[in-house]
């Protein structure tokens, strides 16, 4: 029977409309017809729900997000048959507001959860760490034992951790040829190795860091590196270095991010391998430096 309608008496508040019940798609109905923000709301949801009870099992993603994903090609990790993806540099290194399937990221995210592919990146941690990115480009550049350019503590064995490292090789070599020696050991690339000096200067003292590494050029001039080793050296912070040189050390080589970085991947299989034998542990040769070419390379100077 509906309730009787009755007159709002002066200075009363008026009754607010009673609200239909908000209609919730599940996981299942937003993926297959539904828009990506339902999706969104359903998987929040699920997951409050899971939080909430425990008993609750965790939704099957990999079924329920499959009509999104027939647009996506496979990514190299899952034709290669692979449980864990692990990486040094994270899939998303900014912030992102979708993971649609329209997007590079969206579709790999995506692809990984159809063919149920756990990712794992081991990015900061492992240039800090004793056998990480900046002591296998170390050892590359031909420095048998090295310390943290910046430490940063102990690890649990005893071993100094931090960014970046720094020690003198066996026995000084013209910049000339520790480059060459160094870019023997390098994958190879498009835009290979740059290097800011005199190329028959004497060095001796190295300082390296793995990646992306003009804000530690000060640094390595303070820890008296004849060459400082990493790469992304921009215009500005390697002219100004140079300036205050006067041309003399720290030298500058600039041998790529990818490069500077992929040489830990076979560090990081040995540890792997000695933890986790018998499984199979595959380094992936793809080269993922963007770069395809250069033209006009080595100019020799003077006047454009």
């Amino acid at each position: 029977m509906a309730p009787k309608l009755r007159a709002v008496q002066p200075g009363e508040t008026p009754p607010k409309p009673a609200r239909a019940p908000r209609r919730t798609r599940t996981i299942a109905q937003a993926a297959a017809g539904g828009s990506e923000r339902e999706l969104l709301v359903a998987l929040r949801k699920r997951v409050a729900d899971a939080v909430q009870d425990p008993k609750c099992p965790p939704a099957p993603l990999a079924a329920l997000t499959r009509s999104l994903l027939e647009l996506t090609d496979k990514i190299a990790a899952l034709d290669a048959g692979a449980d864990l993806l692990f990486t040094h540099h994270p899939l998303m290194l900014r912030g992102v507001s979708s993971v649609a399937t329209t997007s590079p990221i969206g579709a790999t995210v995506t692809a990984a959860i159809r063919g149920q592919l756990a990712m794992y990146a081991a990015h900061t941690n492992a240039d800090k760490a004793d056998t990480g990115v900046a002591d296998a480009l170390a050892r590359a550049c031909g420095l048998e034992t090295s310390t943290p350019l910046v430490p940063e503590g102990s690890a649990p064995g005893g071993s100094l951790v931090g960014t970046g490292r720094v020690g003198e090789l066996p026995a000084p070599m013209t910049l000339r040829g520790f480059v060459e020696a160094l870019a023997r050991q390098l994958p190879a690339t498009a835009g290979g190795t740059r290097v800011a000096g005199d190329p028959d200067a004497l060095v001796r003292r190295v300082a390296v860091l793995g990646g992306s590494g003009d804000r530690y050029i000060d640094i390595a001039r303070a820890a008296g590196a004849d060459v400082y080793v990493t790469a992304d050296l921009k215009h500005h912070p390697a002219l100004d270095a140079r300036e205050a040189s006067a041309g003399g050390t720290p030298y500058l080589v600039d041998c790529g991010h990818w490069a500077s970085e992929w040489l830990w991947l076979a560090h990081a299989q040995q540890a792997l391998r000695a933890t986790l034998d018998p499984m199979p542990i595959h380094v992936s040769t793809l080269r993922t430096d963007p770069w395809s070419f250069v033209v006009g390379a080595n100019a020799t100077g003077g006047t454009p």
